[in-house]
């Protein structure tokens, strides 16, 4: 029987890591699925989905787990546990000048709809014409049954103005 696992990893970035996480994967016979891994402040940081055969997810995590000693905090969590919401899938895109809260307003507008949000990436950059901090982000979620592209567009239109923000919405297949 495989079982899944989720890891969550950081620890101080520096050259060979994902190297050193690969290679106990592999040593265990287990697969890496899939990934999100980036460096974040001078922090290497990343979630990672491993698949293993149930009677060496054990030694598996021991192994990973020694790697403590070398700067590495990793949790694991079971990936069997969660469940994939059903609904129509779209890609959000916003971008302004940056402000605290626009991640807070923007996420309260999808949790008030049901709205679940499957990947979220951001960044804050100086703007190409006035040098300005930009505040420029995409998510992928997942719009419940009861809830169309429609609704959320305009419940985030909703928000825009007072953010001044540019959001637009693209169902996807």
């Amino acid at each position: 029987m495989t079982k899944e696992l989720i890891l969550t990893i950081i620890a101080d970035d520096r050259p060979g890591l994902v190297g050193l996480l690969s290679g106990k994967i592999a040593n265990h016979g287990a697969s890496w699925i899939d990934s999100s891994l980036s460096r974040l402040g001078g922090h290497f940081a990343g979630i990672l989905r491993v698949a293993v055969a149930g009677d060496k997810e054990k030694a598996l995590i021991d192994d990973i787990a020694s790697l403590a000693d070398q700067g590495l905090t990793i949790t694991f969590h079971d990936a069997t546990a969660g469940t994939k919401p059903d609904g129509t899938h779209a890609v959000v895109s916003l971008i302004g000048q940056e402000q605290p809260g626009m991640v807070s307003r923007v996420s309260a507008v999808f949790a008030e709809l049901g709205v679940n949000i499957e990947t979220l990436e951001s960044i804050v950059e100086p703007g190409s014409m006035s040098g300005e901090l930009m505040f420029k982000a995409t998510a992928e979620v997942i719009l419940p049954p009861h809830v169309d592209a429609g609704q959320l567009s305009s419940a985030l239109e909703n928000i825009a103005g007072d953010l001044m923000i540019e959001i637009s919405l693209e169902p996807t297949a």
